[in-house]
């Protein structure tokens, strides 16, 4: 349980609440009690921008609400901040549903896997190939980071684990003649979907993204997944943008949310990047990738 970020939201909901068994709510009076729990809020690793955006929200939603007594005034704050935090969330939902967008594509469907070493990228790939395979979609796996000693030995040990293939090149391969390769390989043998894994060194490197925009020029993916870790906040926000300009981001998979432990990382990435959730990761299992849905996010974050 989040317990920073369920601490701030409690307060922000007793100390209006309180003001509003009094009198009618000012955006004075919001802006007063937001200053008292921003500090928590922050501890909580909520992005200073977020906390403004939820300010001005709530300024919209709570100003000129009146209630008489303080236990329906506390619980009117405390639904009102409970629905505005979750339509925020809604702007995460995907408008489609992958497996249908796969069974309906010409095949083969090509996703391109990014993220920068250390946010999970080899297991969500494995995740996702297993999430296919129960819907009786069978991936070739591809090894497109041809420089990291170790990525292509951890993703191949996924592929056996799955019995599905898997297409790699020598250290130092041009990855974009790999992941063609791989396209290749699933054209031939009639594979309906192409999991790509790319580099991950970091997304401040040009090397990088020019590798990763030559892999996207010469395959021609249907989708572009950005990985992203829960724990990082801000650096996760930085992250998104930058891949975003280099390379273009289709949506997002957010993984490690089962360590967030104060919570306000996930929710300042799932406010901030502006782009569709697909997937969060809630362990390390292949059974452990599930759809993003904000009354989920919520019910973690607040503890509804």
């Amino acid at each position: 349980m989040p317990l920073k970020l369920k601490e701030a939201f409690s307060s922000l909901s007793k100390k209006l609440g309180d003001v509003l068994s009094k009198k009618e709510l000012t955006e004075d009076d919001i802006d007063e009690v937001f200053d008292e729990v921003q500090v928590t809020l922050l501890e909580g690793d909520v992005a200073y921008e977020v906390v403004e955006m939820l300010r001005d929200i709530l300024k919209k939603e709570l100003s000129g609400l009146k209630v008489s007594r303080f236990s329906r005034a506390e619980k009117e704050v405390k639904e009102k901040i409970t629905d505005s935090i979750k339509r925020l969330l809604m702007r995460g939902v995907m408008g489609s549903d992958i497996i249908q967008a796969i069974k309906e594509s010409p095949k083969p469907y090509i996703i391109v896997f990014m993220g920068v070493n250390g946010v999970g990228k080899t297991t969500t790939i494995a995740k996702v190939a297993y999430l296919l395979l129960k819907n009786r979609l069978k991936s070739v796996i591809v090894a497109a980071d041809t420089f990291r000693a170790g990525a292509q030995e951890q993703l191949e040990i996924h592929a056996r684990n799955l019995s599905l293939p898997f297409i790699k090149g020598k250290y130092g391969a041009d990855p974009a003649a790999v992941a063609k390769d791989g396209v290749i390989h699933a054209e031939r043998k009639g594979y309906p979907v192409v999991l790509i894994d790319t580099a991950g060194r970091m997304h401040t490197d040009r090397n990088l993204m020019e590798e990763i925009r030559k892999v996207v020029r010469v395959v021609k993916p249907n989708l572009k997944l950005l990985v992203l870790d829960a724990l990082t906040g801000n650096d996760a926000i930085l992250q998104a943008r930058w891949f975003d300009k280099a390379v273009g981001v289709d949506a997002v998979i957010l993984t490690k949310l089962d360590a967030d432990a104060k919570g306000g990382s996930a929710l300042s990435i799932i406010l901030t990047i502006g782009k569709p959730i697909m997937f969060v990761g809630v362990g390390q299992e292949y059974d452990d990738l599930v759809p993003y849905e904000p009354s989920e996010i919520l019910n973690k974050l607040l503890g509804e």
